[in-house]
């Protein structure tokens, strides 16, 4: 009886049981897969991946670029029409997590509860966006494990300004499809 507990306890605590889920967002420039921190950020995590799952970031585009900031996506369509979300979410940026270079976040308005589908990935370290006495940050809740190469290219593109939105690409990058699967925790 003890040795099968024992066992019971080896498999409970064994790598695959500590695994975070990850996603692939498959784009016209190449794969991103992140991994993403359910233990630190599951408010945030689950808005994600509920999103992910219903196909609802396939043909959205990154509609944001700042050289050497960020890259955001999530939000509008190749013909820059913003897609009707869900309600808001709580901020997580409490997590202890920060938006360090290849983390992901919400992105949000000045209303820190107020992020929905948006998301942005972290090309530089980006301290000043963490949560600070008195200040709501962003909630980072994962980050690139794999191309990260390809999120540089994508920050590299030429921008310009479309109507009221700065930064955009002038090279539409498209997310064509989402895949989830799992990575062990590090």
């Amino acid at each position: 009886m003890v040795n099968r507990l024992f066992l019971l306890l080896l498999l409970t605590l064994s790598p695959l049981a500590l695994a975070n889920p990850t996603v692939t967002l498959h784009t016209t420039h190449g794969d991103i897969r992140i991994e993403l921190y359910p233990d630190k950020a599951p408010i945030t995590v689950e808005n994600f991946l509920q999103y992910a799952r219903s196909g609802f970031f396939e043909g959205t585009i990154f509609h944001r670029s700042i050289r050497r900031f960020v890259i955001q996506g999530g939000g509008f369509t190749v013909d820059l029409e913003e897609k009707p979300t869900r309600d808001p979410i709580k901020n997580e940026s409490d997590n202890g997590l920060t938006n360090d270079r290849w983390t992901i976040s919400m992105a949000r308005t000045s209303d820190p509860d107020s992020a929905t589908s948006q998301f942005f990935i972290n090309v530089g370290l980006n301290l000043s966006l963490d949560r600070r006495a008195g200040r709501e940050g962003y909630a980072v809740f994962g980050k690139v494990i794999d191309g990260q190469s390809v999120v540089r290219d994508i920050n590299n593109l030429p921008t310009h300004t479309v109507g009221f939105m700065r930064d955009v690409p002038k090279e539409k990058v498209v997310v064509e499809r989402v895949s989830i699967g799992e990575t062990n925790a590090q």
